[in-house]
């Protein structure tokens, strides 16, 4: 079943990776105030509506908007 509260966290992944660019899974989850569940389901739903990519430089991933 669907949840809204899916969307819109997403909506705010969104605008965070959209004012800031690559960022950091521990400076999304600041930025957004996303618990680790909320914050992963809004990255799975943008990474299923294939808006975001998902980099790996060093230990940590960060994640971009795709163009």
């Amino acid at each position: 079943m669907w949840n809204p509260i899916i969307g819109e966290n997403a909506g705010k992944i969104y605008q965070v990776l959209s004012e800031k660019g690559t960022v950091g899974i521990p400076a999304l989850k600041k930025e957004t105030k996303l618990d680790d569940n909320w914050l992963y389901l809004g990255l799975g739903w943008l990474a299923r509506e294939d808006k975001v990519a998902f980099l790996l430089e060093g230990q940590q991933v960060k994640v971009v908007l795709k163009e």
